[in-house]
């Protein structure tokens, strides 16, 4: 929850190659209090059912910049897996991104929802409301 000295972040992501929200992802937020200054990882969390995150940790006075990790690789194996038990050797390229780091600029009592459009070969991501 964002105040007037601090903002705050939501996610949630849409797995395009299925129609579907991508459960169990695994996402990290860190932040910097301006440019030249060191990240510092906040914690992190998963995305449930509903591809959401609803749990990240609040922001501390005076971020001036957030970066989300997501953990996309881990994700698009157990997909891989899940296919091949149905049928083998459907696809073995597995994710062309391991991983997607989004950075972006935050000002205190604004709140910032950011959704990642995912599929292995490609993604996008946009300010939401």
């Amino acid at each position: 929850m964002s105040t007037d000295t601090t903002a705050s972040v939501s996610t949630h992501i849409l797995d395009t190659s299925i129609g579907r929200p991508a459960e169990g992802v695994a996402i990290r937020l860190a932040a910097r209090s301006g440019f030249d200054a060191q990240w510092v990882t906040l914690g992190g969390s998963a995305t449930d059912a509903d591809g959401r995150c609803k749990d990240l940790p609040a922001l501390p006075e005076g971020t001036t910049h957030v970066r989300l990790d997501f953990e996309t690789e881990a994700y698009f194996s157990k997909k891989q897996a899940e296919a091949q038990q149905d049928a083998p050797r459907v696809r073995d390229s597995g994710a062309f991104f391991p991983e997607v780091a989004i950075t972006f600029a935050v000002k205190p009592g604004e709140h910032y929802h950011v959704p990642l459009l995912l599929n292995p070969f490609g993604y996008s991501v946009y300010r939401g409301s």
